[in-house]
């Protein structure tokens, strides 16, 4: 397990890393600050504690079911198209300014990780809840674009 623990850290911070470069500009650019916000909106700390929290623990999920895992092919074919979705939010959100671009990824990849949170249960058990904060998380973040979207 050590193995792909490591693998799938440097894969998943490698992730966040990759967001932090294309949100650092857009969250403090005029444009992203005259939007009309949702009023949940968390302050900005917020996020880069939620997605270091999540992504040690999906780094952990992800590790066990490499480990267990009798379908390693689809395991890995849905974390690559998460990772992709992932990733690609931040530049066409902040960088395209493409509200709706943004809401159509994120809006996969919520649907994406419930599949995986639900779909892991038979399998994973308690260790499939490693998933739920990441879950949760995007439900939220998912909500904020739809109220930028509706809203702006």
């Amino acid at each position: 397990m050590n193995k792909s623990l490591i693998t799938f850290l440097i894969l998943n911070f490698g992730a966040l890393a990759l967001g932090g470069f294309w949100t650092s500009g857009g969250v403090i650019s005029d444009w992203y600050q005259n939007l009309n916000q949702a009023p949940w909106t968390p302050p900005g700390w917020v996020f880069g504690a939620a997605w270091t929290t999540i992504m040690v623990l999906f780094t952990l999920y992800m590790a066990y079911a490499w480990r267990d895992s009798e379908h390693k092919a689809k395991l890995i074919s849905l974390y690559s198209i998460q990772w992709v979705l992932n990733v690609s939010w931040n530049p066409v959100f902040f960088n395209s300014r493409a509200v709706l671009g943004g809401m159509i990824i994120i809006s996969m990849l919520t649907l994406l990780m419930g599949y995986i949170l639900f779909t892991s249960w038979k399998s994973m058990k308690m260790k499939s809840l490693l998933v739920a904060p990441y879950f949760v998380w995007l439900i939220i973040a998912t909500s904020l674009n739809g109220y930028i979207l509706l809203f702006n």
